[in-house]
């Protein structure tokens, strides 16, 4: 396994900055082998030879192409025990890449339009949230996405279900189809989860238009934006964006696999953070798109020529933008801190 950053040109390894991984979809952390798997458990049919076979069709052309693939791949996921092995196989994979907190994203509608009950769903992610910190770590919250290209009366009636049964969850988002279907129009979904007293986020400028993230922020209310990089389109909302130090969660490989940016020696990351915006390094759907957050902080740092100086404020940015307590914000902030005086 790779470690979070490069090793230090000497060759003498350095510390390992903590990050805290802030976009993150649990069903994209779906690897070949644990579908296979679960198929087999499930006696589920697959339209996959084999394992080289499925990880030879994750070449897309768009967000369309991929969220084909990631929806028909869900199908082996049936029980709470499967549920409970794909968290677990994820965060045993960031904890080596040196997540020490994870916001994790699950999509409820895409399990129950499958007939799987959502306490299955919950319960399976959630159970093993629960002892995260203490087997691997790494702290862990539950975020209910919902599915933006599905009815928001939907959307708003399975958030009315996970309230009723008391999930643990500590927001809500919005994920799925981007273009053509701008935020606003769930409002009263996060209107909801604002006097639920939840925390808001949304997928925005990702294939969608800059527009789309200012309308995140003034109808939804979002306090961090999964994604962002379109903002670059609009300075005046950039500098915005600054000032409220509002949070972006970047996704470097996710962008090029899905051909929102054509190399990574295109992505925006750089300019962004050197402009003064809160971003951070995430892995979105690392099954699909060729890593987790070590490989995209390896990948992107050497692409974009980022210094020891810039993946130090990723990481900063990632704890900074986390939905944390006081106390366990200023333990992460200390361990990076002292990894990165350990690094000079």
């Amino acid at each position: 396994m790779s470690t979070a950053t490069p090793a230090a040109p000497s060759g003498t390894p350095r510390p390992a900055l903590p990050f805290a991984e802030l976009h993150l979809h649990i069903e994209g952390t779906l690897e070949p082998e644990l579908v296979f798997a679960l198929a087999r458990r499930n006696g589920a049919e697959l339209p996959y030879r084999d394992e080289e076979d499925l990880r030879a069709r994750y070449e897309f052309t768009d967000l369309q192409s991929f969220l084909d693939l990631y929806y028909d791949n869900m199908a082996v996921l049936r029980t709470e025990q499967d549920f409970a092995d794909m968290t677990r196989a994820y965060l045993v994979r960031a904890a080596a890449a040196g997540v020490r907190h994870a916001e994790i994203m699950f999509d409820p509608q895409a399990h129950l339009v499958r007939g799987v009950d959502l306490a299955v769903v919950v319960d399976g992610i959630a159970g093993v949230l629960r002892t995260s910190e203490a087997d691997l770590g790494v702290s862990t919250s539950l975020v209910a996405a919902f599915l933006r290209d599905r009815p928001v009366a939907e959307a708003l009636d399975v958030l009315e279900q996970l309230l009723a049964m008391e999930a643990p969850i500590v927001g809500i988002g919005l994920d799925s189809a981007e273009v053509g279907f701008p935020p606003g129009q769930f409002a009263p979904v996060y209107d909801r989860a604002r006097a639920a007293g939840l925390h808001l986020i949304a997928h925005a400028g990702e294939e969608g238009p800059a527009e789309y993230v200012a309308e995140a922020l003034d109808v939804l209310g979002v306090e961090r934006v999964d994604h962002g990089i379109r903002v670059l389109d609009d300075d005046a909302l950039v500098e915005r964006l600054v000032a409220e130090q509002v949070p972006l969660t970047v996704c470097p490989l996710s962008n090029v696999r899905l051909r929102a940016v054509d190399t990574l020696a295109d992505h925006p990351l750089a300019t962004m953070l050197h402009r003064g915006l809160r971003v951070s390094v995430n892995s979105d759907d690392p099954a699909y798109f060729g890593g987790y957050l070590d490989d995209n902080l390896r990948e992107t740092t050497a692409a974009l020529r980022l210094s020891e100086a810039d993946v130090v404020r990723l990481a900063e940015n990632s704890v900074r933008s986390a939905f944390l307590d006081d106390a366990r914000r200023e333990a992460l902030l200390g361990e990076l801190r002292a990894a990165a005086r350990g690094r000079v």
